[in-house]
């Protein structure tokens, strides 16, 4: 997994695209919160925020 974030972030400085790196991070996050909001106590707390 660090392989391919290392990869991702070559990617983006060899080429410019910066931009990419925060659309990857906040895509992450949204996976992360869908999880956790699955499998979790927390979830009515997490689908208010939406």
């Amino acid at each position: 997994m660090l392989d391919l974030a290392k990869d991702i972030w070559a990617f983006a400085r060899e080429r410019k695209k910066f931009w990419l790196v925060p659309l990857i991070a906040a895509l992450l996050l949204i996976g992360v919160l869908v999880a956790v909001a699955q499998y979790s106590a927390v979830s009515p707390f997490i689908y208010t925020l939406f």
